[in-house]
């Protein structure tokens, strides 16, 4: 009854985390358009969903396996809701596999985060996780030397865990 979105609505919670960074350099800025907020559905949507989701947790996964698609469909593919991810790496694989979501064009991010989440228990489980998320970028079109400067970008990754902590910091958890 009433509006498609009314039975969500009060499980939505809108977080809303304001940060920036003097863009001192090219680096710098580079790091800053690699953090941005990656936001799927209609920008003007008058619902947010900010999701903070490592890529090593066995129930954000099933999330994007159960729910994800059929809450796609029905909400922001419709223009009711927007959905913004951020990075809320557990562990060290966590971390590496947001970099390399990072690493890829901002049209390809969703598109990696669902093959990271789909992949998880082959790459996060490898006795080499690294190299599993190398292989799963080269088959994503990210080359070698591409990845490499990914994972050896240490700005990049004090970003994440900046960002991490910030999350930590107003309530996120898990």
């Amino acid at each position: 009854a009433g509006r498609p979105s009314d039975r969500w609505i009060p499980i939505l919670t809108v977080l809303v985390v304001v940060g920036f960074l003097a863009p001192a350099t090219a680096q710098t800025a580079a790091i800053e358009a690699m953090m941005a907020d990656r936001v799927l559905g209609d920008p003007d949507a008058p619902v947010t969903i900010i999701s903070y989701e490592s890529f090593t947790c066995p129930h954000c996964a099933a999330f994007h396996a159960d729910t994800f698609d059929g809450l796609k469909e029905r909400f922001i593919d419709t223009g009711h809701v927007k959905m913004i991810f951020r990075d809320f790496p557990l562990d060290g694989s966590a971390l590496r596999a947001s970099m390399l979501a990072r690493c890829v064009a901002p049209s390809q991010f969703y598109g990696m985060v669902k093959i990271l989440f789909r992949s998880q228990d082959s790459w996060a489980r490898d006795r080499d996780p690294v190299a599993a998320l190398g292989q799963i970028g080269r088959l994503a079109g990210v080359d070698g030397e591409t990845f490499a400067a990914c994972m050896a970008n240490e700005e990049l990754l004090d970003a994440i865990v900046r960002n991490r902590q910030e999350a930590s910091n107003i309530g996120v958890g898990s």
